[in-house]
């Protein structure tokens, strides 16, 4: 998301700027990027992250409409502004997460959570080139107004389309919605040239991102391998064979194999994000969102370092400085492969796990509601979030029925309704598709239903038995 437009490459020789004043200017969102890595992360635990993900976007696009300016002013104000859209932009990675914490059944994060992180590569594809013909065209200041306000018209699609979760969805099926929530450098070419060439390696990414999400959940759903065993060889596997690309750019003269390799090298990381982009919802769900933000901080150190770095290394701009570049990049790659095959795990982690009394919330709040009217109070087939277990007799008389742990049967009269004339076996037939057969069933709290002073409700944490003749 950062890399939409790398400042010096963008102004190019209009501004008579140091290669050191270059390095810091490109480094310096990662100084704000880095700040709100953890913050992201709790921001999205704590609001709803798709709103979070949007603001910082439109943020984002905003600010970048005011490089152009600040360009022509001071390096600093460049700077400035930069290290603001970091501070926003570094919210959306964790958020991202936050999003799928929500949205992607357990058995497909990889395919869904890669599909929408290949969009930041897909994205440069078309970015790139684009960039090079209205720098060409139109002039570089044309590039931060088209897409600052490509990010607002975005941000207002995104508002009337996206929903916190499922169950805040409109047109939501319920069986979609059970099955959700049940399974919880410098420019040297011209710049259409030059656009081409940087597209070769995102687009690589585009089709091969996805492509190792799908194959990871089949490898996961057909029992073949593990998580864990997924998790380590997507990851290790993809950073392994970029490394090797990497070397090998740093050993070749020929500009067309670079190019190849290069490319390949970028291509073949995008199996790494079905590896550690998406093991956080594997070990800690509940916690995904600030995970990302610290692994994501983490992260951004290189993004802080590597353009000063690479300034250091590549004073004379020799092909040796840049072979040894390269070399470096891959020998860091290899450091990261082992480390991760070691240590690297996809299994909840206990910590992770929610406490005993949230655990029951959770698990009310997927039960159906049932009223006397039948299931959901509009006949069979409705659904909402709460756990409503109440009972119909056909003389009028509301009963409760339930099993305590000890399975003690135990039948309470309250309140009386009218008669309600349907057959309560068909009723416990339906509904019981809803309920887990591994479930015990615990007293719950009794209150007065808001909605019918008459009725009393019963809010079960957990339901398995209902006394025949009732419906439930």
């Amino acid at each position: 998301m950062y890399s939409t437009l790398r400042m010096p490459s963008a102004f190019g020789p209009e501004f008579d700027w140091t290669p050191e004043t270059i390095g810091v200017v490109d480094s310096s969102f990662f100084w704000g990027y880095l700040v709100t890595q953890i913050p992201g992360g709790f921001l999205a635990a704590r609001y709803p992250a798709n709103r979070v993900f949007g603001t910082a976007i439109a943020a984002s696009a905003f600010l970048n409409m005011l490089l152009p300016g600040a360009a022509k002013m001071h390096p600093g104000y460049v700077m400035f502004v930069r290290i603001l859209q970091g501070l926003v932009e570094g919210v959306t990675y964790p958020a991202c997460h936050g999003i799928w914490r929500h949205w992607a059944p357990p058995m497909e994060r990889s395919r869904l959570a890669t599909l929408a992180f290949c969009g930041s590569y897909a994205g440069a594809v078309v970015g790139l080139p684009m960039s090079g013909l209205l720098t060409e065209m139109l002039g570089w200041e044309t590039c931060f107004y088209f897409y600052g306000m490509l990010g607002l018209g975005w941000y207002a699609v995104w508002l009337w389309l996206s929903f916190e979760r499922p169950s805040k969805h409109p047109t939501i099926t319920r069986d979609e919605l059970v099955y959700i929530e049940s399974s919880l450098g410098p420019v040297t070419s011209k710049p259409p040239t030059s656009g081409l060439l940087g597209a070769l390696p995102h687009l690589c990414m585009t089709f091969v991102v996805p492509l190792g999400g799908h194959l990871a959940d089949f490898l996961r759903t057909s029992g073949q391998l593990t998580t864990t065993n997924v998790r380590k060889i997507f990851n290790c596997g993809g950073f392994g064979l970029e490394a090797f690309f990497l070397i090998l750019v740093g050993s070749t003269d020929n500009t067309t194999f670079a190019i190849v390799c290069l490319t390949l090298a970028v291509g073949f990381s995008g199996f790494a994000i079905s590896g550690f982009n998406v093991n956080h919802l594997d070990i800690a769900p509940r916690y995904a969102s600030i995970l990302m933000g610290i692994s994501n901080g983490f992260g951004t150190l290189a993004g802080m370092l590597c353009p000063i770095v690479v300034n250091l290394m590549t004073k004379e701009k020799t092909p040796t400085e840049w072979q040894d570049v390269f070399i470096l990049a891959g020998v860091i790659h290899i450091c990261g492969v082992i480390f991760y095959g070691i240590f690297a795990s996809g299994d909840l982690e206990p910590w992770a796990e929610p406490p005993k009394d949230e655990q029951l919330q959770m698990e009310q709040t997927h039960l159906p509601q049932v009223s006397n009217n039948g299931i959901g109070g509009g006949g069979y087939g409705g659904y909402q979030d709460t756990g409503l277990v109440q009972s119909d007799w056909n003389d009028g008389t509301n009963y409760k029925t339930w099993e305590d742990q000890n399975g003690t049967i135990t039948t309470n009269p309250f309140g009386t309704t009218q008669p309600q004339q349907f057959d309560p076996n068909q009723a416990w037939e339906q509904s019981n598709n809803y309920y887990s057969s591994n479930m015990q069933s615990n007293y719950g709290t009794m209150e007065t239903d808001s909605g019918n002073n008459n009725q009393k409700t019963f809010y079960e944490t957990r339901a398995q038995y209902v006394q025949p003749g009732s419906a439930y």
